[in-house]
């Protein structure tokens, strides 16, 4: 029994290891291929334009068409999801040089208009980096956007917290490059290197 117990943990221990090496040297790929790193068409939703409120007034897409955007579904009351995600966004826009971030803009849409105010989720948006603005649209219109985006967002009802209703909603984040076209879809907790990277490739 000993032995098997043995043998397990050093299969373990063997399986980590590959498994370590094969991301290390993906990495290692897309630092040497940035012109590559995009996600496959076939994979990528349709996207398109949208109308979406913020502080200083309306705001579309089409706006920033010389810019690469990194786009967002998020909301200021999220405990985990939306935090990591926005610090993965701030931490890739560190890795850009000034230059570089001149042709970024970054949107974070909340989902929460219900709660969040547009003062409230462009501070939310901006207490991450200056290069993000916060915006939101009325339920309708939110609804559609996310489709065009196939994205989803749905509140959770929270009877016994003090949040009193949680929203249930895509982790994804959008790079979408200067013609308006949706690049890729970035995970909300890989490492900051792979965001850059694909913002890099559309530069």
């Amino acid at each position: 029994m000993q032995d098997q117990h043995k043998k397990l943990i050093v299969g373990l221990i063997v399986s980590i290891s590959v498994g370590i090496g094969i991301a290390w040297a993906g990495a290692q790929w897309v630092k040497q291929h940035p012109e590559d790193y995009t996600t496959s068409a076939s994979l990528l939703p349709k996207g398109g334009d949208f109308a979406l409120d913020t502080a200083t007034g309306a705001i579309h897409l089409s706006d920033f068409k010389d810019k690469v955007v990194v786009l967002y579904f998020g909301y200021t009351a999220c405990p985990d999801v939306c935090p990591t995600s926005m610090a993965t966004i701030k931490q890739a826009f560190n890795q850009l040089t000034p230059e570089q971030l001149q042709q970024v803009q970054g949107l974070l849409v909340s989902i929460d208009p219900e709660r969040d105010t547009l003062d409230q989720v462009n501070r939310y948006a901006q207490y991450f980096h200056p290069n993000i603005r916060g915006a939101s649209a009325q339920p309708d219109e939110l609804v559609k956007i996310t489709r065009q985006y196939d994205a989803f967002f749905s509140k959770v009802p929270m009877p016994n917290s003090a949040l009193v209703y949680m929203m249930d909603h895509t982790s994804s984040i959008y790079v979408i490059d200067k013609l308006g076209k949706v690049r890729s879809l970035i995970e909300h907790a890989v490492p900051p290197v792979e965001l850059a990277d694909a913002i890099r490739a559309l530069l």
